[in-house]
C-alpha cells in the first residue's frame, strides 16, 4: 500500500463513492470528524455526489450545540440508510435535527442498533465472519418480535436482525455490514499516518472501524488536529497504525467535545483537585441522587448513565467517599469523575481510557457490579423506556449503549421523577407535592422496551427504581413499594399515580430523613463482593 496523503477536507470528500457504506467514529461532539462530514455535504450540494450512502454510527455523530455531525449529510439523495447506536438529541423547544426529520418523515430506513452490537459488527466484518450472534437485546425493541431496531416504516420493511436457534438456544443474529469508507478522528497524525489521541476524551472505536474498512479494500480518512514528523510518535501512544490510513485531513480548530474547544483534564493531561468539582445544589434531584448512592457498595465497578444518576459521583465527593467505587462509562473512561451536561461521556482524573468496543465487551458479559441509569417510563412488568418519546423524538438520543449495559448487569438502579412536570419542593425535611405531574411515568405498557423486566426476572437481576417519593423493587410478583418519602401519602401520591397496581405487602419503610435536609448525609458504603 502507498503511504497516506495529506489533503484538504474537500479532497477527502471526493474519495467517497456513490452507494458506499460509510462508518463514522464519534460520540456526539466527542471525537466527531466534523470537517470531513461538512465537506461531504458541500460536495453533494455542488455536484449531487456522493449519492445513496449507508452510514454506520456506533454512537451519535454530532450534537445540537454547534457540531452538526450527521446533519451535514442528512440530505435527500445523499443518505440512503442509517444504522446508529444513537442520534443527536436536545431540548424539545429546539428545531429537530435534519436527521430526525428524515427519521420521523420516513424518508429513509433508519435503525437504532445497540452501540456494542454495532462495534461487534465491525469486528466481524473485519474478520470476514458472517455476523453477530448475541443475546443482547432479547425481548427489547431490538428483538424482531418487537421492532427489530426499526425506527420507521421503511426500516421495518428491511430487517437488519433476525431470531435464530443455535446450539439449543435462542439468539439474535445481525448479519455483518461491510463498510467501504471509514471517517475517524485523532489528535495527531505523523507523516506515515500513525494516529495518537493525546487531546481526546476517549478513543471510541476507530481501530475497529479502520480494520473493517482496510480488510475489505476500502478507504480510511483520518481527521486530525495537527501533523507530526514521521518517527516522532511513541509507539505505545499510537492507537491506529498508519498501515490502516489512506488520507489525512488537518483540522486545527476541531473541538474536543460539545461546547469544549480543549480542556486538558478531559484527556488526562492534568488532574483536577476534587474541590474543583461543583456539587449539586440541594433540591429534589439531589435527594434522588443521594438515595441512589445508598445502593452502592465499597469496591464496586459502577457504570453510570445520563440524567439524575450522573450526579451520584459528585454526591460521593461531597460525602468524602470518592474512590470507594470505580466509575466505568461506555466512551471508555475507567475511574476518575464522570463529567456532566455538555461534557457527558468524558471523565476527569480517569485511571484508564480503553477503546469503547472493549468497554462494551465488559458490559455485555456482565463483568461489572452495578449500573445507575435513568427512566422515561416503567410498566407493570418492570420494563423501562429511555429510547423513545413519540411526541418529541429528538429529546432522546435512542438507546446508545443502554441495552448492552443492562443485558447482564448484576444490579441496576433506575432513577427519575415519579411523574412528569410535577411541582415539587422540600419543606421542613419532607417532600411537598404542590401540583401533581401532568403525565404518568408508571404506565401499563411502555412506548419502547429498552429494558425488559420480564427477562431481568428470568435472569435473576437485582433491579431497583428510585424516585423522589418512593423506592420500588422488581420481583417475580411485580413491582413492590419498599420505601416512602416523608410528606408523601401512599394512596394519593404513589398508588393513585401509577396506571397499574403496585404491591405493598407491608407498610413501606420511611426513606432516611437525612436525604431531605441540605447538610451531608454521612454516607457510608457497605463492603462489596469478595
Amino acid at each position: 500500500m502507498a503511504f497516506p496523503r495529506v489533503m484538504t477536507a474537500d479532497e477527502a470528500a471526493a474519495l467517497v463513492p456513490d452507494g458506499a457504506v460509510v462508518t463514522v467514529s464519534s460520540s456526539s461532539g466527542l471525537g466527531c470528524p466534523d470537517a470531513v462530514l461538512a465537506a461531504i455535504g458541500r460536495r453533494f450540494d455542488a455536484s449531487g455526489h456522493p449519492r445513496g450512502l449507508t452510514t454506520l454510527h456506533p454512537i451519535a455523530a454530532g450534537d445540537m450545540w454547534g457540531i452538526k455531525g450527521i446533519d451535514h449529510i442528512a440530505k435527500e439523495g445523499l443518505l440512503a440508510k442509517v444504522l446508529g447506536g444513537s442520534y443527536p438529541s436536545g431540548p424539545s423547544s429546539a428545531t429537530p435535527p435534519a436527521i430526525w426529520q428524515m427519521v420521523s418523515g420516513n424518508a429513509i430506513p433508519c435503525y437504532n442498533i445497540p452501540s456494542g452490537i454495532l462495534f461487534d459488527m465491525h469486528r466481524d466484518a473485519a474478520a470476514h465472519r458472517p455476523g453477530v450472534l448475541t443475546k443482547v437485546g432479547l425481548d427489547t425493541f431490538v428483538d424482531p418480535d418487537r421492532e427489530g431496531c426499526a425506527m420507521n416504516a421503511k426500516a421495518a420493511a428491511e430487517p437488519v436482525v433476525r431470531k435464530v436457534e443455535f446450539a439449543g438456544d435462542t439468539w439474535l443474529f445481525f448479519p455483518a455490514v461491510v463498510p467501504k469508507v471509514a471517517i475517524i478522528r485523532a489528535t495527531t497524525a505523523d507523516e506515515r499516518g500513525n494516529l495518537s489521541y493525546e487531546h481526546e476524551g476517549g478513543y471510541l472505536g476507530p481501530l475497529d472501524q479502520a480494520l473493517a474498512v482496510r480488510n475489505n479494500g476500502g478507504v480510511v480518512i483520518a481527521q486530525v488536529k495537527r501533523l507530526a514528523q514521521a518517527g516522532t510518535l511513541k509507539p505505545h501512544d499510537v492507537l491506529v497504525p498508519g498501515i490502516l490510513v489512506d488520507a489525512i485531513v488537518v483540522a486545527p480548530d476541531q473541538m474536543q467535545t460539545t461546547q469544549t474547544v480543549y480542556e486538558p483534564a478531559i484527556s488526562g493531561e492534568v488532574f483536577r483537585p476534587l474541590s474543583s468539582f461543583e456539587v449539586p445544589a440541594f433540591d429534589v434531584s439531589k435527594v434522588i441522587a443521594r438515595r441512589v448512592a445508598r445502593e452502592l457498595r465499597r469496591g464496586d465497578a459502577v457504570n453510570i448513565g445520563f440524567g439524575i444518576s450522573a450526579n451520584v459521583p459528585r454526591i460521593l465527593i461531597e460525602e468524602g467517599r470518592h474512590g470507594d467505587v470505580t466509575w466505568v462509562i461506555e466512551q471508555g473512561a475507567v475511574g476518575g469523575v464522570p463529567l456532566i451536561d455538555f461534557q457527558f461521556g468524558c471523565a476527569s482524573n480517569a485511571e484508564c481510557i480503553v477503546p469503547s468496543p472493549y468497554q462494551f465487551t465488559y458490559f455485555q458479559g456482565g463483568g461489572f457490579d452495578a449500573s445507575l441509569l435513568s427512566f422515561l417510563q416503567i410498566d407493570r412488568e418492570g420494563c423501562v423506556n429511555v429510547s423513545k418519546l413519540g411526541v418529541r423524538p429528538h429529546v432522546t438520543a435512542g438507546a446508545g449503549g443502554f441495552v448492552d449495559i443492562t443485558a447482564r448487569a448484576r444490579r441496576i438502579v433506575f432513577s427519575g421523577f415519579f411523574s412528569a412536570a410535577a411541582d415539587l419542593a422540600i419543606e421542613d425535611g419532607a417532600l411537598a407535592i404542590r401540583r401533581e405531574g401532568k403525565v404518568k411515568k408508571l404506565v401499563n405498557a411502555v412506548e419502547h422496551v429498552t429494558f425488559s423486566g420480564r427477562r431481568a426476572v428470568a435472569q435473576g437481576q437485582d433491579v431497583t427504581y428510585i424516585t423522589e417519593r418512593c423506592v420500588l423493587r422488581l420481583t417475580r410478583d411485580g413491582i413492590v413499594v419498599t420505601e416512602i418519602a416523608p410528606g408523601v401519602n401512599l394512596e394519593r401520591d404513589v398508588l393513585a399515580q401509577a396506571e397499574f397496581p403496585l404491591i405493598v405487602p407491608q407498610p413501606p419503610a420511611p426513606m432516611d430523613p437525612a436525604l431531605f435536609r441540605p447538610e451531608p448525609i454521612g454516607l457510608t458504603l457497605r463492603e462489596g463482593r469478595a
